[in-house]
């Protein structure tokens, strides 16, 4: 991808929480909670961040948004370097750079109506034309009119949703960050809103950043997909290539554990066995080999490259030239 075509580049992108014990609070270790990831994204692309809970996937997308600071590591928006601008510095790229979160109770201000939340993007940059362009939003994500003097808590969980989505669209970005938009919605809600934001990326020229643990939904929005394990990125593809042959032994492991409706094939088994690994103490080497079934004696104690498989990126010692 040439640097004309790439909208947002985040390179060795780390972060790390202190951990902190005892009466006096000192550090006594830290999370390894990102871990050296990096990728980019091209305007109209749709790139999907998969991979188990605590993998990394929302801290990566809450140092994009500037909601954590980075411990290392470059994010650079059209080739200017944002992650270390302060707060001030940052508002030009607020704008561009909106996200839609996972709860969309929580975050909602019940105290404000709908047209007050939807309208608050507006006011922080001090744009006019505030009832115009909240009726407009509304129409456009599918919420009726009578809906503008209403509170959250008078709303079904998937009108919430478009709510969140109408405020992170008010400012026509064109980035916006979906984490885990439709986890707690109803199934057949979950389908209406991922119809939404497909047609809104359409209509709007927008540009995602989509964070799931669920690979159906994935494989339904995302052009692109990344896999994260253990604060990294082990395998990177288009969207079709991944799901019908998977290089990293991780990726065919998540793609195993998926559930058929047919209960007669019953529990999927992953290989990957009940032990988690701990993000406070990663593993030398490889981060997978711990539960791997395909380790080389190598992967122990040897962090393996990310190269380039087909038309695919894998990090993995499985894929280099002299591996037997």
């Amino acid at each position: 991808m040439s640097d004309a075509k790439v909208l947002l580049e985040v390179n060795n992108l780390i972060k790390h929480y202190p951990v902190r014990r005892g009466l006096f609070g000192r550090v006594s270790g830290q999370v390894h909670a990102v871990d050296g990831v990096t990728f980019s994204v091209a305007p109209g692309e749709t790139l999907g961040l998969v991979g188990e809970s605590g993998c990394g996937k929302s801290t990566t997308g809450k140092a994009v948004l500037k909601l954590v600071e980075p411990t290392g590591g470059s994010i650079n928006w059209r080739g200017t370097r944002i992650d270390g601008l302060s707060a001030a510095e940052m508002r030009p790229f607020r704008r561009e750079l909106q996200a839609v979160f996972q709860d969309p109770y929580s975050s909602l201000n019940p105290r404000k109506s709908i047209a007050a939340i939807i309208a608050l993007p507006l006011r922080v940059h001090g744009i006019a034309g505030e009832r115009e362009k909240v009726s407009e939003m509304m129409e456009l994500v599918g919420l009726p009119a009578r809906l503008a003097d209403s509170y959250p808590g008078q709303l079904s969980g998937g009108q919430r949703q478009r709510v969140a989505i109408a405020r992170a669209l008010i400012m026509r970005p064109e980035i916006v960050i979906c984490d885990e938009p439709t986890s707690a919605l109803d199934v057949s809600v979950q389908s209406q809103i991922l119809n939404l934001l497909q047609r809104l990326r359409r209509e709007l020229g927008l540009t995602y950043i989509f964070i799931s643990h669920n690979l159906a939904v994935v494989e339904h929005i995302a052009t692109r997909v990344a896999v994260m394990y253990l604060g990294r990125i082990v395998e990177e593809a288009e969207t079709a290539t991944l799901f019908a042959a998977p290089r990293h032994p991780y990726t065919r492991a998540l793609l195993a554990s998926v559930l058929t409706p047919d209960p007669a094939l019953g529990i999927p088994d992953t290989g990957l066995g009940i032990a988690f690994p701990n993000p406070l103490d990663p593993p030398p080497g490889c981060r997978f080999h711990p539960r791997c079934g395909e380790a080389l004696p190598r992967c122990s104690t040897q962090a393996p490259r990310r190269r380039a498989v087909e038309r695919s990126t894998v990090e993995c010692h499985l894929y280099e030239e002299s591996a037997p």
